[in-house]
């Protein structure tokens, strides 16, 4: 008990040191929770926290939906790829500990638990590698639970942190397979790993993988049928153990393959070598990309003196060596950036890989400590750093806290190692004692400055400022949200996307806004042509702004932010579900305006769509389709102007009067005045698309007065207003038939019908695959398209429907894990027979 309790101490002590040192430094910085800044940076504030209060509702039961399908973001989306993808690092589950608007702390706990995990998985693994002082063994893996990917890259996604955990888990999989033991818990320790967030844990099995060859390679001279069972154990271990969790690969990869194109990425160039090899320095944040792969100055003290350390063989020395390198150029190099990301180029960061070479130099330098390198030894590695240091001196990653690590960190690191490590008879317990807790002391404080100037240092550049989420604000908002709820009769869209990308999930109704890399393209298309806008090419969905839209979607009431503040409005409607007369309207003709695809969906005309003529200011120039417009004079200096839209060029139409002007030019990127409010374009073919929007009454006299100021050279469709009559709209909506009664249970939902209910039931959902349809209890079958959304056929005299949906590619992925299940289960009743026999004495020797 006592000895195991010694093991346990180990990884303990690299937990605690390191998510000490990491609450020490955000204390410093003042950031949340020990402090008033926000951590939210990105897509942590834009995307994760707003996850994470989504999970709080599964698990509380709160939440329009369930695993398979999320009713309140992009007006229906599918969700169990985004659960696999994002909430599946066990730790996010901790959010149902808490209070729902304290969402923010358990997200936090999420990078500081898997800081403190993956540092004491880590001690474990250096003990399995060359066995040695616990003590120091936990030290260095410190290095790795803060090393520079985490403190650049991984603090703001909490999903990526398991990453932290699988490498060390993956490790010690693979050492099992070298020592032929434990293949069953092996194969669970990938399971675990890939289950947890299968991008990181892919990366991390290709690093063990490397790191395995290298074992492999570099061992004693032995049986070469040894290495190949090793080898082969391992292939077989990967292979059940990732099979196991083929559900979270086949859902997420058909997900992916549906999903909107994210915008096209590049990798235009690789780092300067010194530029790369600064990135070794602690403290600092350079404003290029480039691999984050810091692990302390003890670390890389050691791993500088490696090559010195006559102890190690050679082919050692030279075997990880190599491994490092390889492993720091494929990082720069296309061919091996895609292998490392699953063959598909980031939308973001090229280097998120980063944390596999930060755990390999990390076994690097114990396999230096381990042998207990002689001091010249160690002062040849302090002299490499110095040089490094020195080189690299002019590099944007390197600070002025740089040089106090370097200097002062590395000056205490290398006195407490060499009088460690010296192999003198007089060094006494008490003696070693005081070093070691120098030592401890010299990294924690070293651990705590690290995080703390590079937090300091990110979070002064624009880009990163971070976002507040859960505030007073946002709380009010969505308690005014469920006070007005009337799901499933209608929608309640919190609308302008004040406070994340991911506002319905993080304040609650049923909106358009969505940010995911799962967002369908189905979704993202049939939004933006009935006149939503989106960002990243349809990665980042919004909410309609215009009234029509509102009332296809079935949004009865909705947050509008005018004069800077958010208002409450109410709007007709039309139901969630509406049953039409007649098949849809046959394939193609699509109709050219958003104007028209509106009405088509609606089933009524209550638009009047003028042609626009140029009627003052600069001239445009007529193109097919449309107007270019030249981009507008701006005032001269000191000139006074009447008011915000007295530049620009104007454009006139008639339309009846009192009748609603709206704007639709998707890719226009200016400002756009109208006869009584006006829009801010800022779109971007096709990676920005607004939303039509409203700019007033027609007036009494029925001339319609546009002003257009383009940002650069824009083009203006010719069909870009519509005059919208409230009269028929109103008539339209009122005229749509629902259901009698209408349920939506999670992935399900179910309506009786009118009586003689024919021709097709069209539900306000973009047909994403996956539905299937049932009328009257017949067969279920999938159902089709009507402009993009959902559409039943009836039949005749139809009284009951009922839709499910069920992911696509989750039944194979289940057959695929029960298959895996089988043979791990097979594979432990065999070792358990196989044990049992050599435990029976034979017949020779009961006789």
């Amino acid at each position: 008990m006592r000895g195991a309790l010694r093991r346990l101490g180990a990884p303990w002590l690299a937990a605690v040191l390191s998510m000490g040192a990491y609450c020490l430094a955000l204390a410093l910085h003042g950031s949340y929770p020990l402090g008033p800044r926000s951590r939210a940076v990105n897509d942590l504030g834009n995307q994760f926290v707003p996850f994470h209060a989504r999970l709080w509702d599964l698990l509380h039961g709160t939440a329009n939906g369930d695993l398979y399908f999320n009713w309140s973001s992009g007006y229906g989306v599918p969700f169990l790829a985004d659960f696999f993808t994002y909430l599946m690092n066990p730790f996010s589950w901790l959010v149902g500990l808490f209070p729902r608007a304290l969402a923010d702390f358990p997200v936090f706990l999420v990078t500081l638990l898997s800081i403190g995990l993956g540092a004491a998985l880590m001690t474990v693994l250096l003990g399995l590698l060359h066995p040695g002082s616990g003590w120091l063994r936990a030290l260095l893996a410190v290095g790795y639970g803060l090393c520079g990917w985490v403190l650049n890259d991984g603090f703001a996604d909490p999903m990526w942190m398991w990453g932290l955990v699988a490498l060390p888990l993956v490790g010690i999989a693979a050492d099992w397979c070298v020592r032929r033991t434990r293949w069953v818990a092996g194969t669970l320790l990938v399971a675990l790993a890939w289950a947890g967030n299968f991008y990181t844990a892919a990366m991390a099995t290709l690093a063990t993988a490397l790191v395995l060859g290298v074992r492999l390679l570099t061992a004693p001279p032995g049986a070469r049928g040894d290495r190949l069972r090793a080898a082969g154990r391992a292939a077989a271990m990967a292979a059940v153990g990732i099979a196991l969790t083929a559900p979270v690969l086949t859902v997420s990869l058909l997900a992916s393959r549906a999903a909107q194109p994210a915008p096209e990425a590049l990798y235009r160039h690789r780092p300067p070598p010194l530029y790369q090899l600064a990135q070794l320095l602690p403290g600092g944040h350079g404003l290029s990309p480039a691999p984050n792969i810091f692990i302390g100055v003890p670390g890389l003290l050691l791993v500088a003196a490696f090559p010195f350390v006559r102890a190690v063989p050679p082919r050692v020395r030279v075997g990880w060596y190599a491994l490092a390198a390889g492993v720091a150029v494929s990082f720069v190099w296309q061919p091996t950036v895609l292998l490392w990301h699953g063959l598909a180029l980031p939308n973001g960061s090229p280097y998120r890989a980063a944390f596999v070479l930060s755990g390999i130099l990390v076994m690097i330098s114990w396999l230096a400590l381990a042998h207990r390198p002689r001091p010249r030894e160690l002062a040849a590695g302090a002299g490499l750093v110095a040089l490094l240091a020195l080189l690299c001196r002019d590099q944007g990653a390197v600070s002025t806290a740089t040089w106090v690590l370097v200097a002062g960190g590395g000056a205490a690191t290398l006195a407490a190692l060499t009088a460690l490590t010296a192999r003198s008879g007089a060094r006494t317990d008490r003696t070693r004692t005081a070093v070691t807790a120098a030592l401890t002391g010299t990294v924690l404080l070293g651990s705590a400055y690290t995080a703390f100037s590079v937090t300091a240092a990110r979070d002064r550049i624009a880009w990163f400022r971070p976002k507040t989420t859960l505030t007073p604000a946002s709380l009010a908002v969505r308690a005014g949200l469920a006070g007005r709820a009337d799901w499933p009769h209608s929608r309640t869209d919190p609308g302008p996307h004040e406070f994340a990308n991911n506002d319905p999930l993080l304040l609650g109704g049923e909106g358009g806004s969505y940010y995911s890399s799962y967002v369908p393209a189905v979704t993202a298309r049939t939004l933006q042509a009935l006149g939503a806008g989106w960002y990243m090419r349809g990665r980042h969905t919004l909410s309609f702004e215009d009234p029509v839209g509102r009332a296809v979607m079935g949004v009865g009431s909705y947050l509008s932010a005018a004069h800077g503040r958010l208002t409450a409005y109410r709007a007709p409607h039309a139901p969630l579900l509406t049953v039409r007369d007649g098949p849809p309207p046959a394939a193609g003709g699509e109709p050219s305006t958003v104007f028209a695809r509106q009405e088509r969906l609606l089933g009524a005309a209550v638009y009047e769509v003028p042609r626009l003529t140029p009627g003052g200011g600069p001239v445009p120039l007529p193109v097919r389709g449309g107007w270019l417009l030249p981009p507008a004079p701006l005032p001269a200096a000191g000139r006074q102007v009447a008011g915000p839209d007295t530049a620009g060029t104007v454009f006139t139409a008639r339309c009846a009067p009192g009748g609603v002007v709206v704007w639709s030019a998707p890719w226009f990127a200016g400002r756009v005045g109208g006869p009584g409010g006006h829009v801010e374009g800022a779109g971007k073919y096709d990676i920005t698309a607004g939303a039509a929007g409203e700019l007033g009454r027609v007036p009494a006299d029925g001339r319609v007065t546009v002003r257009v100021h383009g940002q650069g050279w824009q083009v203006v469709p010719e069909h870009a207003v519509g005059c919208l009559s409230p009269r028929r709209l109103a008539a339209a909506v009122g005229a749509l038939r629902g259901p009698r009664t209408l349920t939506v249970d999670g992935h399900r939902l179910t309506a009786r019908l009118p009586r003689g209910a024919a021709g097709r039931a069209v539900l306000a959902v973009p047909a994403v695959t996956g539905w299937s349809c049932a009328v009257d209890g017949g067969p279920a079958r999938a159902p089709e398209s009507d402009g993009g959304l959902l559409a039943v056929p009836l039949g005749g005299g139809a009284g009951r429907l009922s839709c499910a949906y069920v992911p696509p590619g989750l039944r194979p992925g289940l057959a695929v894990s029960g298959a895996a299940g089988l043979v791990l289960a097979a594979v432990a009743f065999g070792g358990r027979l196989r044990g049992r026999s050599r435990l029976r004495p034979s017949k020779e020797a009961r006789a």
